[in-house]
């Protein structure tokens, strides 16, 4: 992705999350050179990966495939080793109309999916598969998910729609892909300790994290360039 196109996503992003009356942390707003500057007392937001995320999945189409999140805490593998300490990990998302997240599912990580917010009626769509025995896409049985606590059925393939205040609990190995149908959608997360390096696994080989070409200075850092600024401390 270029910078201008992250830098013009973040800004529609601020907006849109401002909208719903939801307020991020403090250094959500911080330019970079703030970022820089207290670099020394920030190791918890760089070490967790905490902050704006932007993402199209290596495609070079953001529109059609593509995710913005923001990751507001975040536990460690060690503590999720050893089942005591901070276990936990809570993300905002930004499902935009008809942006596809691609078919993933997680090794680790169990996560509830809440819509918080929608456009004009919008909902979120998740597409479901179940896992075969070696981790694979079950192309044939049906999957069953619990909502807000109570389980639903659907056929292999088959796809959920969660409107405003609704959720869906998907444990690992779970096969999930997402888009907003109808308009963009407010989506939180609420899981076991999130780790983008090694628990996604996609249908297709894809990268989790973008490549930036640097046609202009950034706007807000997002957490893939979060390694530079560490080097440089």
């Amino acid at each position: 992705m270029k910078r201008s196109q992250i830098n013009a996503v973040l800004r529609e992003a601020q907006a849109f999350v401002r909208s719903f009356g939801f307020a991020l942390p403090p250094f959500a707003d911080w330019e970079p050179a703030r970022f820089a500057a207290e670099r020394e007392r920030i190791a918890g937001i760089l070490e967790a990966g905490l902050g704006w995320d932007v993402t199209d999945y290596g495609q070079g189409r953001f529109d059609a495939v593509g995710l913005v999140l923001f990751t507001l805490r975040n536990g460690t593998a060690a503590d999720l080793a050893r089942g005591r300490g901070m276990l936990y990990a809570e993300k905002l998302m930004i499902v935009g109309r008809d942006r596809l997240g691609p078919m993933h599912r997680h090794v680790v990580k169990a996560e509830d999916i809440i819509v918080r917010g929608a456009r004009d009626g919008a909902r979120l769509a998740l597409r479901l598969h179940a896992p075969t025995p070696d981790g694979g896409i079950d192309r044939s049985s049906p999957v069953r998910v619990p909502c807000d606590g109570i389980v639903r059925e659907v056929e292999a393939g088959g796809v959920v729609h969660l409107d405003v205040g609704e959720s869906i609990t998907l444990m690992p190995g779970i096969w999930h892909a997402f888009w907003g149908e109808g308009g963009d959608v407010l989506v939180g997360e609420v899981s076991t300790v999130n780790d983008d390096e090694t628990d996604n696994v996609f249908e297709e080989p894809l990268p989790r994290f973008p490549t930036i070409d640097e046609d202009e200075a950034p706007f807000r850092l997002i957490v893939g360039d979060y390694a530079r600024l560490r080097r440089r401390g």
